[in-house]
This record gives C-alpha cells, sequence and structure tokens, in this order.
C-alpha cells in the first residue's frame, strides 16, 4: 500500500492489509478538499453515524411531517 496510511475510524489503528481496508465515506474540510474513511473490516458494522447529523435530518423531516399541505 502506498500513499497516505489508512487508519481505522473505530480502532485509530492502521489498516496494513489492503484487503481488510473498507472505505466508509469521506469527511469534508473547512480548508480543502477532505479525507476518506476507512475501517477495518470487523469493524465497518461498530460505526456509528455522526450524530449531528441525524440531529439535523430528523429536523428536517419533522418540519416536513408538520407542514399544512404535506
Amino acid at each position: 500500500m502506498s500513499g497516505t496510511p489508512r487508519i481505522c475510524r473505530h480502532c485509530d489503528e492502521p489498516i496494513t492489509d489492503p484487503d481488510d481496508a473498507v472505505y466508509v465515506g469521506h469527511e469534508p474540510s473547512n480548508s480543502g478538499p477532505g479525507w476518506a474513511i476507512w475501517a477495518h473490516r470487523a469493524h465497518v458494522d461498530l460505526l456509528q453515524p455522526d450524530p449531528v447529523a441525524v440531529r439535523i435530518l430528523a429536523r428536517v423531516l419533522v418540519a416536513r411531517a408538520l407542514r399544512p399541505g404535506a
């Protein structure tokens, strides 16, 4: 594996085996392109979604549901 080492989002350990790395998503940055989020294959199911994003999405869905004529 060349380039930037992949770090597991769940355990913060480097992923040394390229076949064990699972791309989880992309995290944007305020001053650049952002970075890829990786996890060990065994840790993918242990990751939780970003609570701030979930809270924002819930507010939007509740506001839409309560809107008259929806």
